[in-house]
């Protein structure tokens, strides 16, 4: 445990969290075992990049960093994550919003359960 790496000289702690709690969020990359993960192999990827969860918790870790318990609810995978591997989709800025134009309404079901069942009257 001797070699931790810390790799940002930035202090979440000092500033809120970048998220919070039921927010809907998207991994940023693949997210691996990295042997603290009960019941998966180690290098055994538990989150797709593009997965959509939501935060269930939020912990600090070296009394530096903010991580976020986030809840994949596609894989069932509850993970520990950092801020830099994760983006919201619920408070994105107005300059992002604007440059997807006609597609922003589209992010509003995405992750939902609405956006997997189908419309009334298609189904039984």
């Amino acid at each position: 445990m001797a070699d931790i790496n810390r790799d940002d000289d930035v202090i979440e702690l000092a500033f809120p969290p970048r998220f919070s709690y039921g927010e809907r969020v998207v991994a940023r990359s693949v997210i691996r075992n990295d042997g603290t993960y009960n019941g998966k192999d180690i290098g055994e990827v538990l989150v797709s990049k593009g997965e959509i969860g939501y935060v269930t918790n939020i912990n600090t870790f070296l009394q530096q960093f903010y991580i976020y318990a986030v809840d994949f609810v596609d894989s069932g995978h509850r993970v520990g994550m950092r801020a830099k591997e994760l983006c919201t989709l619920d408070n994105l800025p107005d300059e992002v919003l604007a440059r997807l134009g006609a597609d922003a309404p589209a992010l509003r079901t995405l992750g939902s359960p609405a956006a997997t069942r189908a419309p009334s009257g298609d189904a039984p």
